[in-house]
């Protein structure tokens, strides 16, 4: 494939998405930036989820890990299907009734400004080093198949890193939410395009039907679902129940999966968005797996040897679609790959500008409580900080490839991960307990339950067991992290 075609098409689709923050950020004022004037078509919202779920990383790794993983995916989608219906029951009416902008600002209100902090804070650092490595990881495909095969020019990967941040900025600086809830409808569809516009390509390519196409991936044992060994990290009800606290701690209690949410007119609409998304969200997953087993079958239907790492031998999971896509299924669907990663990817890391930016401006700086700052001032800071996140961001990414090293970065996303945990525990006691806190000491207690959980999970229950820690995890974190909050309660104002 020719790279300047492929270049083509991405600055043809970078030109919708100015266009579309263009149209929507005009006479934008700071109820846009945060709320999107609390205008935002529910379904609008729903179909933009999607894009924010689905990260340039999944896009890539969850057709590739079929091959050795099958659908073992799918129980934890199921487990979010249920955590969404907690979520559009229990935490959106909280945050409607509140008026919240920023969800941290009922920590606020239950504990106390230390607690709020922590709890932006934590947000914060999760979201910072989990678009970055994820960022890192997408951009790295499209540098390696794009621009690094233009011999006539040497682009160095922090040039396109920083165009494609700079990019973001143009389109999300101004508008914010206002602008986010339709640029990620259009992301969204690009990516859900991608995967449908692939099985009919491999599917033609393949000359069967769609009927037979189906039967092939139901019969193969790629499609095997459920897995019931209860040592093992995929078993069943770990899935299954992780599933449900993950949804609950990283789309219920994350300002990034929120903010949109908070955009709707009503608490009606935002509970019809979340259980639309939800389903959805079932049936996209299930068209990821399905694309994935197709992808093997044609690896083996064509002859083509997989991907492997020519020092240990071992298959590379997320270079079976991007390899397939580029070098041998023909131009087309090389175009729809990259259209697609590009979409999964920026419409899980533009939002996070925006939603860093509120929670930094909200909870850390308090600026929306400064009334000796006028509209202009509030505005110019908004931006500062919204361009220094992206430089931020940036910063991180270069980092990661200067060190080169990826097991650095799945190591960084892992422990972003953890940062969930304290978020979780401290919902919990908020929300179903009348406990109050000793405010000051919550920073303490959420920084010490990642650290014991993670020495917990990595070097006691490895050596004592054979026992595998999974997506269970972060019910642990969560666990210890309430543990030591009830040690630091204020006896003297439990209700």
């Amino acid at each position: 494939m020719s790279p300047i075609l492929i270049i083509s098409c991405i600055a043809l689709y970078f030109g919708g998405l100015l266009l579309i923050a263009y149209l929507t950020s005009r006479n934008s004022t700071a109820d846009s930036y945060f709320l999107g004037n609390k205008t935002s078509p529910w379904y609008a919202v729903a179909f933009g989820m999607i894009g924010d779920s689905l990260s340039g990383v999944t896009y890539i790794s969850v057709p590739g890990k079929v091959g050795t993983g099958h659908f073992t995916y799918l129980q934890l989608v199921l487990g979010y299907f249920v955590g969404y219906f907690i979520i559009s029951k229990v935490l959106l009416p909280i945050y409607y009734k509140m008026n919240l902008v920023s969800i941290y600002s009922y920590l606020e209100t239950r504990f106390g400004r230390h607690t709020q902090k922590t709890g932006a804070f934590f947000f914060i650092l999760s979201r910072v080093l989990g678009a970055s490595g994820r960022l890192y990881l997408a951009a790295g495909v499209i540098q390696f198949f794009v621009f690094d095969q233009i011999s006539s020019v040497h682009i160095p990967f922090w040039l396109s890193v920083s165009v494609i941040l700079a990019l973001m900025l143009l389109y999300t600086y101004r508008g914010g939410i206002k602008t986010l809830v339709w640029t990620d409808t259009f992301q969204s569809l690009f990516l859900v395009l991608g995967v449908v516009l692939s099985i009919i390509v491999i599917v033609s390519k393949m000359d069967i039907g769609f009927g037979t196409a189906i039967s092939n991936v139901v019969n193969s044992n790629y499609s095997e679902t459920f897995f019931w060994d209860w040592h093992k990290s995929n078993f069943f009800f770990k899935e299954f129940i992780g599933g449900i606290f993950i949804a609950v701690a990283m789309t219920g209690l994350d300002q990034n999966m929120m903010q949109k949410n908070l955009s709707c007119k009503s608490l009606g609409e935002a509970q019809k968005n979340i259980f639309w998304f939800s389903i959805v969200m079932v049936i996209v997953t299930t068209c990821f797996l399905a694309l994935g087993a197709l992808l093997f079958q044609y690896y083996e239907f064509a002859g083509i040897q997989l991907p492997t790492n020519t020092e240990t031998g071992k298959i590379m999971t997320d270079k079976i679609f991007p390899n397939l896509a580029l070098n041998h299924l023909g131009i087309f669907a090389g175009l729809i790959f990259i259209i697609g990663l590009t979409a999964a990817t920026f419409s899980s890391a533009d939002s996070v500008l925006t939603t860093l930016t509120t929670s930094t401006y909200v909870d850390l700086l308090e600026y929306d409580k400064n009334n000796t700052l006028s509209e202009k001032q509030k505005s110019q800071r908004r931006t500062y900080i919204h361009i220094g996140f992206a430089l931020l961001v940036w910063l991180v990414i270069i980092v990661f490839d200067v060190l080169n090293q990826k097991a650095i970065i799945d190591t960084i996303l892992m422990l972003a991960g953890y940062t969930y945990g304290p978020l979780l525990g401290l919902f919990t006691i908020g929300l179903f307990t009348k406990i109050n806190l000793k405010d000051k000491f919550v920073p303490i207690v959420c920084i010490v339950a990642p650290i014991i959980t993670y020495i917990y999970a990595n070097y006691i229950v490895k050596q004592i067991s054979t026992y595998e820690i999974g997506n269970e995890l972060i019910i642990l974190n969560a666990g210890i992290t309430v543990l030591g909050l009830l040690l630091v309660k204020n006896k003297s104002q439990v209700n």
